[in-house]
């Protein structure tokens, strides 16, 4: 099933069920525009392959921003540029996906135009800013208002995205960033109608889901969810269960038909591949997770009919040509951190 090509109803025609997944590589161009570089770099996965991309993080907003050397598809010059790279991707028979980032209070006012950066909470993240070597900036907990304007922004980012070329976006829920800082109830807390309850904690997520769908169309939205993952240990939502029973079936009926599980470099068995045997029990729509899986494995996942696609990282980073290797039979080489100073 991993190797062959197959016809999805929102996605159409793949070359295979190997998706990758969205890494950030921080190689952008003079004012965070897309470069020629990435759009090989994304091209030579799609030639040899890879089903579906989904991108780098990509900045919906200068204010949303907190990492150094990121793309943007704010503009329309940053809108412009990308249209290399899905063209790029298109010729050699592949599918793209623009991921959609807002980092919320996982930045600092060196990167958002000096103004706070938003969050559900007026509390900073603990520890240091490895962008900048500084403690993470002080939030700004969003108003209405703010929450309002950053929906807008999501939407308006869809909306180039589409008219860059793209297949469709992934909206970033996860890894801690703007909208999981409003699901987690370690950090929201809120006492308005966006904080306190499982639905208020979801509210936000869902509103941002459904406005993208409204705009772009269901069959061109994707949401990253990382409800476990390994962070010195492993990461749940609190109210997990709980959270999962009413977050899943609402997106759903906010027009949401594909979900990516993500547990970034961590063991699947015990993050994603857990949530996911939860999740799909109450998820009818596409089904993409992995990360960190052997053929084999991937395999059964496929077959056993947890997934739908399955996702490599550090693995694509290091075998552009994965798939050629799989279908071969020959080894992948292993990836090393000296392999992120380049873009190949």
């Amino acid at each position: 099933m991993l190797l062959a090509p197959f016809i999805d109803p929102n996605l159409g025609e793949l070359k295979s069920r190997i998706a990758m997944a969205a890494m950030t590589r921080a190689f952008c161009g003079p004012n965070h525009t897309a470069t020629r570089k990435m759009a090989e770099y994304y091209a030579a996965r799609a030639c040899n392959g890879v089903g579906l991309i989904l991108t780098e993080g990509t900045i919906i907003h200068h204010t949303a921003d907190g990492y150094n050397n990121v793309p943007y598809i704010e503009t329309s010059e940053q809108c412009d540029s990308w249209r290399q790279v899905t063209n790029a991707v298109h010729a050699e028979g592949g599918k793209i996906f623009c991921q959609l980032w807002h980092c919320g209070r996982i930045s600092h006012s060196d990167y958002t135009g000096g103004v706070p950066p938003l969050s559900s909470t007026n509390v900073a993240a603990s520890g240091v800013n490895r962008q900048n070597n500084k403690p993470f900036g002080q939030p700004k907990a969003m108003t209405q208002r703010d929450i309002e304007e950053v929906i807008a922004q999501f939407v308006a980012a869809a909306r180039n995205a589409m008219a860059a070329g793209f297949d469709g976006v992934e909206l970033h829920c996860g890894h801690g960033y703007l909208i999981d800082q409003f699901f987690d109830s370690r950090i929201n807390d809120r006492t308005d109608a966006y904080g306190g309850s499982v639905p208020n904690r979801c509210r936000f997520g869902l509103e941002v889901i459904g406005s993208v769908v409204e705009s772009i169309g269901s069959s061109a939205v994707m949401a990253r969810l990382s409800p476990s993952r390994d962070m010195g240990g492993l990461y749940d939502w609190p109210d997990l269960h709980d959270m999962l029973d009413y977050v899943i079936p609402a997106a759903h009926a906010s027009g949401l038909r594909m979900l990516d599980i993500s547990c970034a470099n961590a063991d699947y068995y015990a993050t994603s591949g857990r949530i996911i045997r939860s999740v799909r029990k109450a998820w009818p729509g596409f089904l993409v997770g992995g990360a960190s899986l052997s053929q084999e494995q991937a395999e059964a996942e496929l077959k056993d009919g947890w997934l739908d696609m399955v996702t490599w990282g550090r693995a694509l980073i290091a075998n552009r040509d994965m798939p050629l290797r799989f279908q071969a039979g020959c080894s992948l080489m292993d990836f090393s951190r000296d392999m992120l100073a380049t873009l190949d």
